[in-house]
């Protein structure tokens, strides 16, 4: 199977997480409680994936450039989520008053969907390099995927649009990463600059959204599920790499 095909059906698993998100908070008998582990895990293993996979291949790949695109693929998702969508988190979305202008929960779906874009991008990116690394890169991004279809879907209740809505937002998550997939199938000559791009976003969504949420709740608890999904990432590494 081709890098790039192998991509597109990661990328759909992806999506579908996304809407298995959007499902959690629309389908209100549902238990939110484990959606904190998976922000907590996800947030180590993304971490790890970013520093210790995506960094140093991005080092390889583009050379002093590097670090400027990882710089650029920071700030973008900085920018859209947090200076053009302002009030945003990770979770269960309990501020309606944030949302009382209809184009504030639009323009955070945005943001989400370029990182999602980018989510894509970094697969697709992983598989063409290596099957290690798109597969390690899959797995940093399925971690996080029901959590932000969960936020979507939140943010578009929270704003007082109907379930449906609120599910579509999630879907539309889904779609933005096959977007990003396609895009790299179109464009796999760009890989110098894509997997540095992709890993500032990744580092981003690691330790400037899911880390936050981590250090919100009280005790040690989700302190230790990080540090297991840093560890589950240097087994990897030892054991199959």
């Amino acid at each position: 199977m081709s890098p790039i095909t192998t991509s597109i059906l990661l990328g759909l698993t992806a999506a579908m997480a996304n809407a298995l998100g959007g499902a959690v908070i629309v389908q209100k008998n549902w238990d939110r409680r484990y959606l904190r582990y998976f922000i907590a895990l996800g947030s180590g293993f993304m971490l790890g994936t970013a520093l210790l996979e995506m960094l140093p291949e991005s080092l390889r790949l583009a050379g002093p450039r590097a670090p400027l695109l990882v710089l650029v693929g920071y700030f973008v998702v900085h920018f859209f989520e947090h200076t053009v969508g302002g009030h945003f988190h990770f979770g269960e979305e309990t501020h309606a008053e944030e949302f009382v202008r209809p184009h504030r929960s639009i323009s955070v779906l945005l943001g989400l969907a370029i990182h999602t874009f980018f989510d894509g991008i970094a697969i697709a990116s992983g598989f063409l390099i290596s099957g290690w690394l798109g597969w390690v890169i899959f797995l940093a991004v399925i971690l996080h995927k029901v959590p932000e279809g969960f936020t979507a879907a939140s943010i578009m209740l929270a704003s007082g649009r109907s379930k449906s809505v609120a599910w579509l937002a999630s879907a539309i998550l889904g779609l933005a990463t096959v977007a990003g997939v396609l895009t790299m199938a179109v464009w796999s000559h760009a890989l110098t600059a894509s997997l540095p791009l992709a890993s500032g976003v990744t580092l981003y969504v690691a330790a400037s959204d899911l880390i936050p949420e981590v250090n919100k709740e009280p005790g040690i608890k989700m302190a230790l599920v990080v540090f297991l999904g840093v560890g589950l990432l240097v087994l990897l590494q030892r054991f199959f790499h």
